[in-house]
């Protein structure tokens, strides 16, 4: 049985995805028992162990998992067989849909730090990932999808800001 978070009867509907509103059951690392959180599809989405969460608007659906001390937020959206956990931070309209993605290295695994053009910084994952710029549009694309390089950069900058 879950002590950490239960789904509500509260949900919306994503490409004919039902996913459901989570709900403390406990506090836990800043989260209060009773604190609404983000939407996941199943309650597998999202670790009972850790402090891992899902805050806000954002969504984790298929068998997409988040765990460890990771957070989702802001309107981001995680699914398809992404994995997100360690110290790991994905917001705003950040969407992961393959890999790995983490904040700090494990034992034994095998980590990429793959550069994204025309910035000084990198992306730390596990599992397959492309990113490559295109000039004339100015975005980025991460694992097949693109996003505009402003984004990325902001998002980077956020991120830094965290720590």
């Amino acid at each position: 049985m879950n002590t950490k978070f239960k789904l509500t009867k509260k949900y919306k509907m994503w490409c004919g995805i039902k996913l459901w509103r989570i709900k403390a059951l406990k506090d836990f690392d800043c989260i209060e028992k009773g604190e609404l959180g983000g939407f996941v599809e199943k309650e597998e989405n999202l670790s009972e162990e850790n402090n891992a969460w899902v805050y806000g608007d954002a969504q984790v659906s298929g068998d997409a998992r988040v765990y460890g001390d990771a957070r989702v937020y802001g309107d981001a959206r995680v699914s398809g067989d992404a994995w997100v956990y360690g110290d790991a931070r994905v917001y705003g309209k950040l969407k992961l849909e393959l890999g790995c993605f983490f904040g700090i290295s494990w034992n034994k695994e095998e980590i990429k730090f793959v550069d994204i053009p025309g910035t000084n910084d990198r992306i730390v994952c596990k599992g397959d990932i492309k990113v490559s710029i295109q000039d004339e549009e100015e975005t980025v694309e991460i694992s097949g999808k693109k996003y505009l390089k402003k984004d990325v950069d902001d998002r980077l900058k956020e991120l830094k800001e965290i720590k």
